[in-house]
């Protein structure tokens, strides 16, 4: 997939909030957690990341004077690496339904931490999505998929192939949304379908032709009587 960054993601690393330690409270997290919207928080020691407590653990936490060394148990052991690109990361926010992602060095080390509201307006920063362009959302059996394939038909219709990335693979078939700038959107489909792709995006060319060959249809059936 083709991206243009208009910064480098480690530049969203954060350290606004200082992690928590194992000899915090619960109190400590309770009040932490009044004050954020975080879904998780960071627990350190001497800058080696112990885990992540979340916040739904913690409130069901009724001695507020237990520390958090006392739940190493319930600790949740998801991170990113400083050079993991934003696709890996957001995969880990995804994975584990966290709002904030500690990040570590390269000699494993807590640095800070990402929070998914910032990664979301990375993305939103992209080239795949600032630039104007048609989604088309297209399915082909696992076997059959070829990105130059995908290229060709785009490119042989006077297209742009903005980006592209796949989206799903259930079985075998992958799905994959591609962002395409052109003026011939409706060749492109119709080549798409040719090559044996399942077109998933209706546009409006697409109901165009689709209502022409209805309204053909009933001609047809009316002159036929």
């Amino acid at each position: 997939m083709y991206i243009r960054h208009t910064m480098n993601v480690v530049e969203y690393i954060s350290k606004d909030i200082n992690p928590l330690h194992p000899e915090s409270t619960i109190l400590d997290a309770k009040l932490l957690f009044n004050s954020l919207t975080f879904s998780h928080l960071p627990i350190v020691e001497n800058g080696v990341l112990l885990g992540s407590i979340s916040e739904s653990d913690v409130r069901s936490i009724d001695n507020d004077a237990k520390k958090m060394n006392a739940f190493r148990s319930i600790y949740a052991g998801f991170m990113v690496l400083e050079v993991h690109n934003w696709m890996e990361i957001l995969k880990v926010f995804a994975a584990n339904e966290t709002t904030i992602v500690p990040v570590l060095n390269k000699n494993k080390k807590y640095i800070g931490y990402y929070e998914l509201t910032d990664i979301l307006h990375y993305f939103n920063e992209t080239y795949f999505l600032q630039t104007q362009g048609f989604i088309l959302v297209v399915e082909k059996g696992l076997a059959d998929y070829s990105m130059s394939e995908i290229a060709q038909i785009v490119e042989s219709n006077k297209g742009k192939l903005l980006g592209l990335f796949i989206s799903r693979i259930k079985g075998n078939t992958m799905r994959v949304t591609v962002k395409i700038a052109s003026e011939e959107i409706n060749e492109i489909i119709q080549t798409f379908r040719r090559y044996d792709y399942t077109v998933l995006t209706k546009h409006k060319e697409d109901f165009l032709l689709e209502d022409l060959k209805n309204r053909s249809n009933y001609l047809q059936k009316y002159l036929n009587m």
